[in-house]
């Protein structure tokens, strides 16, 4: 196992760390983690060197609101001496905090639900602008510095889910030791991108990285033309082991979180991260990546930044995720997270045709026509 310091803690970290959000489960339940198995793929991957474990309040759960089943799991698997084996990162509810009080409720139930007196990377969750406003009201920092002066945790972080503007806001807003952000090849600019990427490594900051796989889509079953293009290398790697190649040579990025719920899945990315150093793709290697991506790239049909100007819509409908999800289904053959995740009124069946947003578009989208054809083709 290859090992990298996390940003300006200097504590030296896996390159491949585990997700729980992903765990194996049974009957297609969520909250039924399949612990014998979850237990035996985590333990493979300490006792191989991996000791970044990374899980979170809501995950395996029924909901953003409620308590999930991942902390609790974490706590069984690291019995018997894991804890001491690993640095546990875990988050704040964000979504849920009204109060100052309300910080320090949850990381005491967590600390209480990971049965540790104190948790070494703590993050606040999912930053984006909405929740920045309320968690600088409630006083995020002061929490954030009490929790630190009294042990229960050891470095204070944030994961991140919206523009590359915003990004730099929270990074120079507090002393963060480190950061999540997703990052994949196919999403050098989305989020904070690689430029965000770059800022926040060179404010010292430890850098973490979600999705490396884009949820698996980047890992297999690729569209025939985009394997064809992997298969055209001298070097034979897998999809996932390209993906995971592709970020790990960035030197900035520390640890790469995978959500590995299969033996042969954790066996591949052991085995990957062996020879995971930074810079050390080759020219060649660099071009066919780039020609993956161009072959994507293709097929994306609505070309939206996401940029937000078309946002709020008067009915509700969220635009720039409608046309997400739709060059997804392009790019990648299907869309399950359409129907899973949006509203009936943020869908693009609601769209009345007033044209307001097509007024506010940089990109002179013909927004009103597409959303027919997001509509048609997700309306079955």
């Amino acid at each position: 196992m290859l090992y990298r310091k996390l940003g300006k803690t200097n504590e030296l970290v896996s390159i491949l760390g585990f997700g729980c959000m992903r765990l194996p489960i049974l009957s297609g339940d969520p909250t039924k983690i399949d612990e014998k198995l979850a237990i035996e793929l985590i333990h493979h991957a300490i006792d191989e060197g991996v000791n970044y474990i990374d899980t979170a309040y809501p995950y395996h759960g029924t909901g953003m609101a409620s308590a999930g089943q991942s902390e609790p799991f974490v706590a069984k698997a690291l019995k018997n001496g894991y804890r001491e084996k690993v640095k546990l990162a875990t988050k704040l509810p964000s979504w849920l905090i009204k109060t100052r009080d309300d910080m320090d409720k949850y990381l005491n139930q967590q600390l209480e639900r990971l049965e540790t007196d104190s948790i070494d990377f703590y993050l606040v969750h999912a930053i984006n602008k909405e929740l920045w406003s309320s968690l600088k009201e409630a006083g995020f920092a002061e929490f954030l510095d009490q929790a630190i002066k009294d042990g229960r945790i050891k470095y204070a972080g944030f994961s991140f889910h919206d523009k590359l503007d915003l990004f730099k806001e929270v990074v120079d807003y507090y002393d963060w030791s480190f950061c999540q952000i997703q990052y994949n090849y196919l999403d050098e600019k989305f989020q904070a991108g690689t430029e965000g990427l770059e800022y926040a490594a060179q404010k010292g900051l430890g850098i973490v990285i979600m999705e490396p796989l884009r949820g698996g889509k980047l890992a297999g079953n690729l569209p025939e033309d985009v394997q064809n293009v992997f298969d055209q290398s001298d070097v034979k790697r897998t999809p996932a082991v390209w993906a995971l190649r592709w970020v790990w040579n960035h030197p900035q990025v520390a640890v790469v979180l995978s959500g590995m719920n299969a033996m042969d899945q954790v066996t591949e990315n052991l085995n990957s991260a062996n020879d995971g150093e930074p810079n050390s793709l080759t020219e060649s290697d660099g071009g066919i990546i780039n020609q993956v991506t161009a072959v994507f790239k293709e097929k994306i049909k609505v070309d939206c930044t996401a940029c937000g100007y078309c946002m709020p819509c008067p009915e509700g409908v969220n635009i720039p995720t409608c046309f997400s999800m739709y060059n997804n289904y392009h790019m990648f053959g299907k869309e399950e997270a359409y129907h899973i995740w949006l509203a009936p009124q943020q869908k693009a069946s609601n769209c009345v045709e007033c044209g307001l947003c097509e007024t506010h578009c940089p990109q002179g989208i013909s927004i009103r026509e597409e959303l027919k054809n997001v509509n048609a083709t997700f309306a079955s």
